[in-house]
């Protein structure tokens, strides 16, 4: 599996799926800037599940009907960096195969997984 992790995503998410034996494109090395747009259409170039901390990416994809290969959105306030990069390890780990093409809400007490259309 591939991810394309948002600029704003901790280092250590991408170090963690790195770690995890993923490819893991990061913006903050790639394009730094780049609107959520550029940074959507990225991602489906690759056919990857965006990793974003943005809740943009909700509107983009349900709202304007913006095609995805699927969106990991990390909602997980008050934990650290090392914590978050845990918790979307774990979620990838039991849930990997669920999330292309689906939109996907992490937050501290659930996995939420739903099929944009």
């Amino acid at each position: 599996m591939i991810f394309f992790c948002d600029e704003g995503v901790d280092r250590q998410i991408v170090v963690r799926l790195r770690a995890d034996g993923f490819e893991a494109h990061y913006v903050a090395e790639l394009a730094p800037g780049i609107s959520d747009d550029i940074v959507l259409e990225q991602a489906n170039a690759f056919g990857a599940v965006l990793v974003t901390m943005d809740k943009d990416f909700g509107e983009l994809v349900y709202r304007l009907g913006k095609i995805t290969t699927g969106v990991l959105l990390v909602r997980l306030p008050g934990f650290t960096p090392a914590e978050r990069a845990g918790a979307v390890s774990t979620a990838v780990g039991e849930h990997g195969e669920e999330l292309p093409g689906a939109f996907s809400v992490l937050s501290p007490t659930k996995l939420r997984i739903r099929r944009p259309g």
